[in-house]
């Protein structure tokens, strides 16, 4: 039988219930609904980017190359690598390089916020082992990606929300912000 026919006996199936949520009435036939599917991570390709990356790094101080790759909800792979500096605190963690790359293939016309986002992100040494993000990166990462950012751990992928419980975000700053004053000469 194909769709929109009539089975033997001239009758119309009856309408299946929606798969999530909704509700069906005989005035407003719903159409079923699909679950929106998870993204699609190939794991093994982000840890084969991330890896190759990380021979790219500049790690003369600590001897420890760390690559970050990156997928993006429109399916690009991003990448970045780590780069120190004989000042430690001006040294780039990958994660730095990989929310950079974000933002600077981001569309030309200026409009970034309204990007791509990250989905998914493996962070390896240079031994292509899971390595997990810093409390500093972590934060960088939830404004790219959001609590529910994939981070590949040793054990399997996990949200960043359980990596980085309580964070800080741009709701805490509109919460705190103290309005501006005046100086009078």
């Amino acid at each position: 039988m194909s769709a929109g026919s009539a089975p033997p006996g001239g009758t119309t199936p009856p309408i299946p219930p929606p798969i999530l949520g909704g509700s069906l009435s005989p005035q407003t036939p719903a159409a079923p609904q699909t679950p929106s599917a998870p993204p699609l991570i190939d794991w093994p390709t982000l840890r084969a980017a991330a890896t190759a990356v990380a021979r790219r790094a500049y790690a003369p101080y600590s001897g420890l190359r760390v690559g970050a790759a990156g997928q993006t909800s429109d399916g690009r792979i991003i990448v970045g690598c780590n780069v120190e500096n004989a000042s430690f605190g001006l040294t780039l963690c990958a994660e730095c390089g990989l929310v950079s790359a974000l933002h600077a293939s981001a569309p030309a016309d200026g409009s970034a916020h309204d990007g791509a986002s990250l989905e998914a992100v493996a962070v390896v040494a240079g031994d292509g082992e899971p390595l997990l993000p810093c409390g500093r990166c972590r934060q960088l990462l939830l404004e790219a990606g959001g609590g529910s950012l994939l981070v590949d751990t040793p054990a399997g992928p996990v949200e960043l929300k359980f990596l980085l419980p309580a964070a800080f975000t741009g709701a805490d700053l509109a919460r705190r912000q103290e309005p501006t004053r005046r100086e009078t000469p």
